[in-house]
């Protein structure tokens, strides 16, 4: 009976101790050191596991509740709020382009990327959300704020202080989300809704305009995505005449055959209206080049392209120096704008013609949580006038006056990439391109684009 007595009074003192330690110790640190003071005394026998456990328990939702009554108490927030995230990531990266056209020095550049983050979760499932992001200082090609497809910033001016954009500011609205349908629509500047390759969309482009997203769960291996927006590309003026707008469309279907093997199949459609606007002089431009254009910079032909695209990913239950489930996926996309001519026909503004577009590669692993690596191939071939030039992925580039990317260009890509940590991810980029149609002059017109990146995500 003493010694019952005795251990209920040890185990108070050690319960009245931890709560003490809490008290005493800074709040991002409490949980954890009164983790490892529990885990000890399991250790020894003093507590048992059902005490320790309960302890913990109690540990950790003391610990939220009180930071979130501290939190609420200085940065009071509406009572329709629900929730909200804080994210972001930092990346530096080491860029290299060359070319053997002896008119163009090789180019290394230093640059980094900052983007932070918040999503603001409120009641009826609405949500509010902006990010900031650095981009270099406005250009020639770009003057009234940072490039819409680029992030990065080039350390140069001697220290001089850099810029910070708005790269999405939207609102978002789910009314239906049930477990078997989804509807989603979304205004503002946002991450583009459509589930394509960067032969389409570069990844950093973020649309302005209006989304609506739907889904589909047939059964537990079939669902159907169905995605429509609108965006504004220009605006010159006080009406629709002077505004120029592109519409898309898509429709996917996901399906899981086994464990092992999954697949999707998607087709889209796009059409860009009144292109005439897209002129130089409305700062159409980001830098890219390819398209047949006019005296006063915009596309000559209409944009309108039809875009098919397919995955099949089989995941092996290992694979060496591998952690996890070993993916390895093949990837395709076909693009054909019927606004433009085929291959073969008139050369115009001194870009040629063509109106296809070819994407296909094959991925192995995926880097995702720490230890785990990919490495990829892809070829794409994108004629001129196959899709819009100015909203491509800018860093699939060829020698053309001067490095740039945009359409008109065929080549390869490979990467690499790695997962040192579950936030931090080393990854290698390189592009190996060439013009579809040289129009230097017989100089050359091929380009080496290589990239060494470190990324922290948070």
């Amino acid at each position: 009976m003493k010694k019952t007595i005795n251990q209920k009074a040890a185990k108070m003192a050690i319960f009245a101790g931890a709560a003490a330690l809490m008290a005493l110790t800074p709040q991002t640190h409490a949980q954890s050191t009164v983790d490892d003071l529990l885990n000890k005394l399991e250790q020894k026998g003093i507590l048992t596991v059902d005490e320790a456990n309960q302890l913990k328990a109690e540990n950790a939702t003391n610990s939220v509740a009180d930071f979130n009554k501290a939190f609420n108490t200085k940065f009071p927030m509406p009572d329709w709020i629900t929730s909200y995230k804080l994210y972001g990531d930092f990346r530096g990266r080491y860029d290299e382009r060359t070319t053997s056209n002896p008119a163009q020095e090789d180019n290394i550049r230093l640059r980094y990327r900052l983007r932070v983050g918040l999503d603001v979760n409120m009641e009826d499932n609405l949500q509010v959300g902006f990010r900031l992001g650095s981009s270099d200082y406005p250009s020639s090609s770009n003057p009234t704020g940072g490039s819409a497809l680029s992030n990065n910033t080039t350390l140069q001016g001697n220290g001089s202080k850099k810029f910070i954009y708005v790269d999405a500011a939207y609102g978002k609205w789910t009314p239906i989300n049930n477990g078997t349908w989804m509807v989603a629509g979304t205004i503002g500047k946002m991450d583009q809704p459509f589930q394509l390759t960067p032969m389409v969309f570069d990844p950093d482009y973020t649309p302005e305009g209006g989304a609506l997203q739907t889904s589909y769960k047939i059964n537990d291996q079939n669902s159907v995505v169905v995605n429509g927006a609108g965006f504004i590309l220009d605006y010159s003026g006080s009406s629709a005449q002077n505004m120029s707008f592109l519409y898309g469309a898509q429709a996917m279907w996901n399906a899981t055959w086994t464990d092992h093997l999954s697949s999707s199949l998607g087709v889209s459609a796009f059409d860009i209206v009144n292109r005439d606007q897209l002129t130089t002089a409305n700062n159409a431009s980001n830098g890219n080049k390819g398209n047949a254009v006019n005296a006063a910079g915009a596309p000559v032909y209409n944009l309108n392209p039809i875009v098919v695209d397919a995955s099949l990913t089989y995941k092996l239950d290992s694979f060496p120096l591998y952690k996890g489930a070993f993916p390895i996926k093949l990837f395709g996309e076909y693009l054909n704008n019927p606004g433009a001519p085929g291959s073969g026909g008139a050369s115009v503004g001194g870009a040629p013609s063509g109106n296809e577009g070819f994407y296909g590669g094959i991925a192995f692993g995926h880097a995702g949580k720490k230890g785990t690596w990919d490495v990829g191939y892809r070829y794409e071939s994108l004629d001129a006038n196959a899709w819009y030039a100015q909203i491509v992925n800018d860093d699939n580039l060829v020698y053309n006056a001067g490095f740039a990317g945009g359409t008109n260009i065929k080549g390869h890509l490979f990467t690499a990439d790695y997962a040192f940590t579950d936030s931090l991810l080393f990854s290698f980029t390189c592009y190996v391109n060439s013009m579809i149609g040289n129009t230097l002059g017989g100089a050359s017109s091929s380009a080496v684009h290589a990239m060494a990146d470190l990324m922290w995500k948070f």
